[in-house]
């Protein structure tokens, strides 16, 4: 679709008639997602959240959304899809993938806006979600857990070498913009930074720690809050086998590391919900910790949505991530010690 926002007409009939909706009283285009697009739909049948599935394979969503009615059976605070009339959980029409959802009440709250409470109670939600498709998985739901997972780390020189060429990518497809000058200033100041650090990256391809099935976003957009309560965990695209302490750790950035500084009292907090549902060992957070610092530090896919693609959705990640990495760079010890905190 040459406009993101729109669903053309005949798309929609055809997706309305696939999946039982009958007529249509009103759309509303749903801006808070990065990645894949959604719509509010108000219909005779009810009212529903309408995805296109963008950046995930066919084989992969149909896995995932299989698993959700298991998930909400067990308490999991998601709603499963809805099927079209023969019985699929997604619609392929007009050239997109598509699936549906009852709409869920709630609003988006970021991190730090939740009290010291509710980030002790996301935790233990998350805890409780992994324990789910545990459960999902011995039910012959999801595949079984490989023996071992492996984490890639790149060199030093790998990430020099894209951070030098999305410079010239810069100067080349740039328009001299603020974004442009902003992200050759931060590609030169990174350099510098992964030279000074190299030596303190992860050795080792094997993660501390045990893993299993994980969301794989959970982060406020993602996450509906009502009355100080979570209704909803959404976008369940990303499944996958992953280290818990990882999707721990990598939570608590992207919900509390926010204004270019992490809030280590509540990322103290939702760890300690977690661990309080699920046993998760010091050295396997801090290990994760570490990981997702060096990540951070030679990872650019922002800066390549920009310029290998001409995708800009995500250039404000690029700009608060690197204020991020820079005040976390300079605190380790600070923030290792708030995953670990008794």
């Amino acid at each position: 679709m040459t406009d993101r926002t729109e669903i053309p007409g005949g798309v929609l009939a055809e997706l309305t008639g696939a999946f039982g909706l009958g007529a249509v009283r009103g759309q509303r285009y749903l801006a808070d997602g990065l990645m894949n697009t959604n719509w509010k739909v108000d219909t005779s049948a009810g009212v529903f959240a309408l995805k296109r599935v963008t950046d995930v394979s066919l084989d992969r969503l149909v896995r995932n959304l299989g698993v959700l009615a298991s998930l909400a059976a067990d308490g999991v605070p998601v709603g499963a899809p809805v099927a079209t009339g023969s019985g699929a959980l997604v619609a392929e029409v007009g050239g997109g993938v598509w699936c549906l959802f009852p709409w869920a009440a709630g609003a988006h709250v970021r991190g730090v806006d939740l009290s010291l409470a509710r980030a002790r109670s996301l935790g233990a939600h998350l805890g409780r979600l992994h324990e789910s498709l545990g459960r999902a998985c011995r039910a012959g739901l999801l595949p079984a857990v490989p023996e071992r997972v492996t984490a890639d780390v790149t060199t030093p020189e790998r990430a020099v070498g894209t951070s030098e060429r999305l410079s010239r990518a810069a100067e080349d497809k740039g328009t001299g913009s603020a974004f442009d000058q902003a992200a050759l200033a931060a590609l030169e100041r990174r350099r510098v930074l992964i030279g000074r650090h190299a030596d303190g990256r992860p050795r080792d391809a094997v993660p501390v720690g045990g893993h299993g099935w994980t969301h794989g976003d959970v982060q406020y957009r993602n996450l509906l809050w009502e009355d100080g309560e979570l209704t909803a965990v959404l976008d369940w695209d990303r499944v996958g086998v992953r280290p818990y302490a990882e999707e721990v750790v990598r939570t608590a950035q992207v919900q509390f590391g926010v204004d270019g500084v992490f809030d280590l009292a509540r990322v103290s907090a939702f760890v300690r919900g977690y661990r309080s549902v699920l046993p998760l060992e010091a050295a396997a957070l801090v290990d994760a910790v570490r990981r997702l610092w060096w990540k951070r530090m030679t990872d650019f896919w922002q800066l390549e949505f920009h310029y290998d693609r001409g995708d800009f959705s995500c250039d404000g990640l690029f700009t608060a991530n690197e204020a991020l990495l820079h005040w976390w760079t300079d605190r380790p010890g600070r923030v290792e010690a708030a995953f670990v905190e008794e």
